[in-house]
């Protein structure tokens, strides 16, 4: 009897190393993300978070192995287009909003339809009904559909936020990759934005969190990967990983971790004070 072809790995590095400036920024870094895992990177600055990202977006490249084999792996290819994966992994990230940030007069819905074309403002009449009707789609889905009629420059940074999300959503992606989303959020802007990726995550989409604030792992996440200077310090379910020991290992300091729906990390001594 022939089983189930099992599903390839959402991503894959197998002794994955990257330079920078003649250092590794990772270090021979072995991951096995599987489809339909809710998973987060969490490491301090400078652990190899947003080497890991620019590693799947191409702007860095790893260094080869000697015998030739792939050291990543994206739903088991090694050879992938940008604009190509997008349609299976959404990918939000705080460089791509510093970019459109310079481009004056960029609508909203013009943002979303980037994502189909490389054209951020096509004209109206140029553009498929059904992307259009995909745009809204998204922005509703990323709870942002009163901000279709606005300019992008003239959002909070939470707008902005949900409108990235929106544009990483309108392919109707299996998995997000989410790069720090609630970086320069207030309080409730990122409560809003946590709860959008919880809704998004019961929908069936895959969250990917590559963050260094803990408040930023909502409970779907089960999965935990933590770094440190570029290696990996633990690999594991949620709570074998999230221990104040292991924590204070790859941070460097002495902290003390608290569940919740916005949990917490705090300094040992600030929480015994």
């Amino acid at each position: 009897m022939t089983g189930t072809p099992l599903s390839p790995p959402l991503i894959e590095l197998d002794a994955a190393t990257v330079l920078r400036d003649g250092r590794p920024a990772l270090d021979r870094v072995s991951l096995r993300l599987p489809q339909g895992r809710h998973t987060a990177i969490l490491g301090p600055n400078g652990c190899g978070k947003s080497t890991f990202i620019q590693l799947l977006t191409r702007q860095l490249y790893p260094a080869a192995h000697a015998d030739g084999r792939p050291p990543v792996r994206i739903l088991g290819g090694h050879l992938w287009d940008v604009r190509a994966i997008r349609s299976r992994l959404g990918i939000v990230t705080g460089a791509l909003h510093e970019d459109l940030l310079t481009l004056p007069g960029l609508g909203v819905r013009d943002v979303v339809l980037g994502a189909f074309d490389a054209r951020l403002a096509p004209q109206e009449d140029e553009v498929d009904p059904a992307r259009l009707d995909a745009a809204q789609v998204a922005l509703a889905r990323a709870g942002a559909a009163h901000l279709a009629g606005r300019e992008y420059a003239g959002l909070s940074t939470g707008e902005a936020r949900r409108v990235l999300l929106a544009r990483a959503l309108v392919h109707a992606p299996m998995a997000l990759l989410l790069d720090e989303p609630g970086a320069g959020l207030d309080v409730v802007a990122r409560g809003r934005l946590l709860r959008t990726l919880r809704r998004l995550a019961a929908e069936g989409v895959t969250l990917l969190l590559v963050t260094h604030h803990a408040e930023e792992l909502v409970p779907e996440i089960g999965h935990v990967v933590l770094l440190r200077d570029g290696r990996v310090v633990a690999d594991g379910p949620r709570p074998q990983v999230l221990t104040d020991a292991l924590l204070s290992q790859a941070y460097g300091a002495p902290l003390r971790y608290a569940e919740g729906e916005f949990p917490t990390l705090a300094l040992a001594e600030a929480a015994d004070a």
